[in-house]
């Protein structure tokens, strides 16, 4: 399987470029959104569970990417049907449900919280929908590339 490596590299550069992207959300803008929610509701802890859902969908992100640029490797020194492909996808897999999981956990949050506060979370559990079908579509496709993989494996004869 011969892969274009001016393809494969510039998908390498924007996974890298997302990567840095998803450390500055991390670093800066999540630390921020809670200094500034301490300052306005000293007493107001209801931030925090989503701040760590945030966190668990970040952290879990970064590893589907670098699984993701993993399997970019393998496919660039012709070792796309291999078994370590099949791990990197299995991992980006996990990865995506546990996306879902924590989106998930963050609309329950939500719901509950509007029931007691009288708050409207339509929008932002529509938000949570919409990543979740996102998500979904990648764990489908994933699915799909896996089933090729494992074809090719099954028909090679086991070495000893």
């Amino acid at each position: 399987m011969n892969v274009n490596l001016g393809s494969a590299a510039f998908l390498k550069v924007i996974i890298f470029l997302v990567g840095i992207a998803v450390l500055a959300v991390c670093i800066f803008l999540l630390p921020e959104a809670a200094r500034r929610d301490v300052i306005e509701r000293p007493d107001d802890y209801s931030l925090y569970p989503l701040l760590v859902c945030a966190y668990g969908i970040c952290i879990t992100f970064s590893v589907a990417l670098y699984q993701v640029f993993k399997l970019l490797t393998y496919i660039e020194k012709n070792n796309a049907f291999s078994e370590l492909s099949l791990q990197s996808l299995k991992v980006i897999k996990k990865c995506t449900f546990t996306v879902i999981f924590f989106i998930l956990l963050a609309i329950v949050y939500l719901r509950v919280r509007a029931q007691f506060t009288g708050d409207d979370a339509a929008g932002p559990i529509s938000l949570g929908l919409m990543g979740i079908l996102a998500t979904s579509i990648i764990a489908a496709i994933v699915d799909v590339l896996q089933k090729p993989i494992k074809n090719v494996l099954n028909s090679q004869p086991k070495k000893n």
